[in-house]
Formats: C-alpha cells, sequence, structure tokens
C-alpha cells in the first residue's frame, strides 16, 4: 500500500512553532485557497518530464530500461534526452555517448536507491551507508544479513542488473534564469536571507541527482560526459550560447560576499564550475522519481520533490525504528522492512530519547528559530534568530515533529555527514531520505528509538 503526499500539517496548528533540534522553527505550507489556486495553475515552477509524470525534465524512464537487455538499456541511458539529429528535446538515441567505464558499484547503489534501502550520497564505492543499505535489502529479502555484496545478494539484485549506474541527462535551460547565493557564516546575516538555498548549480545538481559536486565532475571530465568524443557530441548550441556538451569556458568561484552569482558560476570553495544550463551532463542513474498528476497537494513541496529526484509514490508505514548504534532508521508494514536509511541520531550532551513516541505533523520547508540556550541547554545566552527556509537550513527541507518535546525527523545542508556527524538529538538524514519518508509516515505511525 502506498499514499500520497497530503500534508497532514494541520496536526501542528499553523501559529504554533515547532519544536526542531532544540530549536523552533515554523512551517511555510500554503493555506487551502493558495493550494487550490497552485494545482489549477499548469505553470508548476520547473520544466516538468510530461503531463503524467510531473518529476523534472531530467527525470528518469524506469520502463525503457526494464523493457531492454542490459546493453541495450545502457545505451539508451546514455542517450537520454538527446535525438538522432542533435536535437535535446526529449528523445534517445541508442548510442550517443557511451559510458566508458562499467561502474558496478555505482549500479548497485542506484538499484538500492530506487527499491527504498538509501545508500546515502551514491559515489561508486562501498562505505557505511552502502552497507546499511544493502543489510536492509538482505533482510528484506530473507537473506544472511552480511552487508556485503556476496553472491546470493547479487542474485537477488539481478532482477534490476538492465538499470544502468549511469545516464546523461541536459540541464534544463530555465536553469540559467536561477541565482545562487553564497551563504553567509554568522547567524545574523542568515537571518537576513529570503532563503537559505543552493550556492551553486553544481550544488542544486548533485542533490538532485543524490550525489556529490566531487563525483559529478569525476563523470564529467573537462565538464563533457565521461565517454562523449568529437564524433558523438551533439552540438546545437544551449540558450546560454554554449554548444551542448562542449566544454564551457570555467567561471571564477565566487567569495563569500552573498553577492548573487548567475547559474554556471561556483560559489563553493576554489573551484571552477564545468557546468551551465543546457548543457548535457552524465549523473548517477537514480529513479522512482516520477510525480503523479495529483499526487501532491502542496505545489511548493511539489517542486521540492522533483528538485531532489524524490517521486510521489511511497509506501504507507506504520513503524520506523531509529537505532543509535546502528545508525539507521527502519520503516516497517506490518513485519516487513520496506524501506532503511542511514542516519545521524544525538551526541554524549544530547542523546537520542530511547523510547516510543508519536508524529504530531510535518513542517514542509520549514524555518527556524535558532536560540543559543536552547542549543546549550541553559548554559549560554545570546539573540534568537529566525533563520529562512531551504535546503542548507540547519534542517534541510522537511521536519517531521515529535511527541518529544525539541525532538523531530529532518533533512540536512550536508548530505556527506549523514551517519558520521553527531546531532543535537535529533534523526538526521539526507534531505531527499527525509523527504522521502515524510511521504511514509502519517500521525498513526509508530516511532520507536533504541540504543
Amino acid at each position: 500500500m502506498s499514499r500520497k503526499f497530503i500534508a497532514f500539517i494541520a496536526a501542528i496548528p499553523l501559529t504554533v512553532a515547532i519544536a526542531a533540534c532544540d530549536v523552533r522553527g515554523t512551517d511555510s505550507v500554503d493555506t487551502d485557497t493558495e493550494v487550490s489556486d497552485a494545482q489549477a495553475d499548469t505553470d508548476y515552477g520547473y520544466d516538468v518530464y510530461g503531463e503524467d509524470n510531473l518529476a523534472d525534465s531530467m527525470a528518469s524512464n524506469d520502463a525503457q530500461y526494464m523493457g531492454m537487455d542490459r546493453q541495450g538499456a545502457n545505451m539508451a541511458a546514455d542517450g537520454e534526452g538527446v535525438s538522432p539529429d542533435g536535437d535535446m528535446a526529449g528523445a534517445t538515441t541508442p548510442d550517443a555517448i557511451p559510458d566508458p567505464e562499467e561502474r558496478p558499484i555505482m549500479q548497485v547503489q542506484v538499484v538500492l536507491d530506487r527499491v527504498g534501502f538509501g545508500p546515502g550520497v551514491i559515489d561508486g564505492r562501498m562505505g557505511m551507508s552502502t552497507e546499511n543499505a544493502l543489510r536492509g535489502f538482505q533482510e528484506a529479502n530473507d537473506l544472511e544479513i552480511t552487508g556485503e555484496l556476496d553472491t546470493a545478494t547479487e542474485e537477488a539484485l539481478t532482477q534490476w542488473e538492465r538499470i544502468p549506474a549511469t545516464r546523461v541527462v541536459t540541464i534544463p535551460a530555465s536553469w540559467g534564469q536561477l541565482t545562487f547565493n553564497d551563504l553567509p557564516e554568522e547567524t545574523a546575516d542568515q537571518a537576513e536571507l529570503e532563503q537559505m538555498g543552493y550556492e551553486s548549480l553544481e550544488e542544486k545538481l548533485a542533490e538532485r541527482f543524490h550525489t556529490t559536486v566531487e563525483v559529478l565532475r569525476q563523470l564529467n571530465p573537462n565538464g563533457r560526459p565521461a565517454g562523449m568524443t568529437g564524433t558523438n557530441r551533439a552540438m546545437r548550441s544551449s540558450g546560454n550560447g554554449n554548444a551542448a556538451g562542449a566544454t564551457p569556458a570555467p567561471s571564477p568561484s565566487a567569495t563569500r560576499s552573498g553577492t548573487p552569482t548567475p547559474s554556471g558560476t561556483a560559489s563553493t570553495g576554489t573551484m571552477q564550475s564545468l557546468f551551465s544550463a543546457g548543457q548535457q551532463i552524465r549523473v548517477p542513474n537514480i529513479g522512482a522519481d516520477r510525480i503523479a498528476p495529483g499526487a501532491v497537494e502542496d505545489r511548493n513541496w511539489q517542486q521540492t520533490l522533483a528538485s531532489l529526484g524524490v517521486g510521489s509514490d511511497q509506501p504507507e508505514v506504520d513503524r520506523i525504528v531509529v537505532s543509535k548504534a546502528g545508525k539507521t532508521l527502519k520503516a516497517y508494514q506490518g513485519d516487513k522492512l520496506v524501506a532503511l536509511f542511514t542516519v545521524s541520531s544525538g551526541s554524549s550532551e544530547f542523546p537520542l530519547p530511547l523510547g516510543e513516541w508519536d508524529i504530531l505533523g510535518e513542517a514542509y520547508n520549514p524555518t527556524f528559530e535558532y536560540s543559543p540556550e536552547v542549543l546549550t541547554g541553559g548554559r549560554e545566552s545570546g539573540e534568537n534568530y529566525t533563520l529562512p527556509p531551504g535546503p542548507n537550513g540547519p534542517v534541510g527541507v522537511i521536519w517531521i515533529d515529535l511527541s518529544k518535546e525539541h525532538y523531530g525527523i529532518h533533512g540536512t545542508p550536508d548530505p556527506a555527514t549523514i551517519g558520521r556527524a553527531q546531532s543535537h538529538g535529533c534523526v538526521r538524514l539526507t534531505n531527499w531520505d527525509a523527504a522521502r519518508l515524510a511521504g511514509m509516515v502519517s500521525t498513526s505511525t509508530r516511532v520507536i528509538f533504541e540504543a
């Protein structure tokens, strides 16, 4: 059984602040009238995949892979979004840009991610999150739980062997109109922003495909999809003047001045941007990202799901179990495990509150009340600040409020730290896993925290 993303935020009075990891946040859900008006508007705020799939234009088409042999599926993925004459309007050509590498671990990761066992950041390497995902898959399929890619597990995964590790997509031309800001370090300065948004187009792409900027750079040496040559390069000019797939002129990275930067410029560290709107790039082949028309009531939340590559069809779960020792969150339908995600949960100063708790509601794209007194357990005082919503906010894109005061389940601005960094007692996931979990739970879902 699955359920739609129907907001049950009404369980939390809109005039009451929500506890958030020892700080308080407020929701940003539209009123019923605004939601109704938004649904009547066919402009979703982004380029959709199609009338029957309101994911963005870079969405996966899983059906094309499962209907082919493995070689054909790989070729289809390599030509996603490119027609035989070089037009990037969405048609597929089988042999446009073959991936020169097999990437077996990345292929396993994109499959596990599809079927609900999140490997965290998809990077083509075995690590804690991928091992946790394998354990979850093994438990769900009555296999010996080893956390390893053993023979029995490989055999169980063969039904998805047609799913390639990567695919080639075209960055929407509309992204050329987006603006990215460097986020200030000081809380007081952050409070002056309208949104805690992405700092660069590269960061936005990385979160969209559940990976890191570094992995995207590895998959696109010199800014071109791995495997691209002069004979298979689509040369139609993009809206920003670059030939599609051609190496753009690197843009200097911005300083941390908070100055808006146009799409295609990087604003993290000293790296230069290799990507821009209208350009073809190779990405991890994440799927299960279809958003069914009418499945998401809140327009802003639908935009968030599309930006994270999260689909609307999620299993309805009646129990979730967070293991402090295992650094995992398991979601169950009855006794059947249907999802597992790696999490960060608590610290020595703010331990995970063991026991059973209720879910009071959800806040999509919440604001965040920064309170030094609450964060330090009363040891320090100082000025409180309200931080704006956004994927780079302290609790990411979603806050799942619990009956334990000041505790909840939420996203993060730092997906690579999940399972490694400690939290202020809350349960923290990657933004994409937290958004997916939000579609699984309701106020009737039991929450169990165990050591």
